[in-house]
């Protein structure tokens, strides 16, 4: 037997008990779960961490067997994950991004909220402005072929006749599915283009508020503004919402960049695009709501008031959900 496999056999048997027993620790774990260890197992797995890590690292500067250098990279990999790694379970992270990521990334950008709102109405208001002097700019605002029968030259009558039109459920669904994915372009617009100083992000909001002002002039100057107030709000109180929280996720972004303040702009970005991040992921949810809201809900329901009480009820959920306030963590 060569010097080489002695040194290896003796290396192995002076530490294998300790190999053993975390391998049978994270066995356990990876079987059961986490809880299933007790509270010494739970003590003693990083002490055997640290041990194995040690002695791979001898095993590799001295050159030992390759089968035993593979097992204790094998067992090192499996018990970081225990040591170092997460400790709830998918479901569990998923609780905890509806209940406190999701809502606290939303605050943390209330200032940015704010001004994305303010952007927006500004859009909104420029245009109402713009095509109550001169219809014509209408068409600056919003594509023709969006508009469809919704324009300066229609009638009162035309227009309230858009606002209660039925159609099949495949017709829903393909419409849903369609201002989902169009919806969801702009907001991801706004929070992707929020790098480049936020620049892009503000043109963006401006030219939604735009097109929504221009909507806004032609049905209240027809006298169904009440009628299109309900048609619009019964999925707009959710999908402006989530646009605009897109757009203020953006604005950090740009903010982060154009002033990192004493950190590099990576390190100011990273910190910027944590909070902005989680509250991107709900924003992709809030599209999906809005989208079936908008293609089933507001289509099927036809009453002015139920579409305006769907309207309060949503903006409700959603101020209490991201703004009311929560009891204090408790520290384990």
């Amino acid at each position: 037997m060569s010097e080489l496999q002695l040194k290896s056999q003796r290396f192995r048997r002076e530490r294998e008990a300790d190999w053993r027993r975390l391998e049978a620790l994270v066995t356990k774990a990876e079987k059961r779960s986490a809880a299933a260890l007790s509270d010494t197992d739970i003590l003693a797995m990083p002490v055997l961490y640290r041990s194995t890590l040690s002695a791979l690292s001898v095993a590799r500067a001295t050159s030992l067997d390759q089968a035993l250098i593979g097992y204790l990279e094998s067992l090192s990999a499996r018990a970081y994950f225990f040591v170092y790694g997460a400790r709830s379970t998918p479901l569990e992270q998923l609780g905890a991004f509806f209940a406190r990521d999701w809502p606290a990334g939303v605050r943390g950008l209330w200032r940015e909220t704010l001004l994305a709102l303010l952007i927006t109405a500004l859009g909104a208001g420029v245009a109402w402005g713009l095509i109550a002097a001169d219809a014509d700019w209408f068409y600056a605002f919003v594509d023709p072929a969006l508009a469809a029968d919704r324009d300066p030259t229609a009638s009162a009558a035309a227009l309230r006749a858009t606002l209660y039109h039925e159609e099949g459920s495949e017709g829903l669904s393909f419409f849903s599915t369609y201002l989902f994915t169009h919806n969801a372009s702009v907001a991801l617009t706004a929070f992707a283009l929020g790098f480049a100083l936020g620049v892009p992000t503000i043109i963006l909001l401006l030219m939604n508020g735009a097109m929504l002002g221009a909507m806004l002039h032609v049905f209240f100057s027809k006298g169904v503004g009440f009628e299109f107030g309900g048609w619009l709000l019964i999925h707009g109180v959710t999908e402006l919402f989530a646009i605009i929280l897109a757009g203020a996720a953006g604005l950090r972004i740009g903010w982060a960049v154009a002033f990192p303040g004493d950190h590099s702009r990576l390190e100011a970005l990273s910190g910027a695009g944590r909070g902005a991040g989680a509250a991107m992921m709900g924003v992709v949810i809030m599209l999906m709501l809005a989208g079936l809201l908008e293609g089933f809900g507001r289509q099927l329901i036809g009453n002015d008031l139920v579409r305006y009480g769907i309207a309060a009820a949503t903006a409700l959920v959603w101020g209490l959900y991201f703004y009311a306030p929560r009891p204090a963590r408790r520290a384990r």
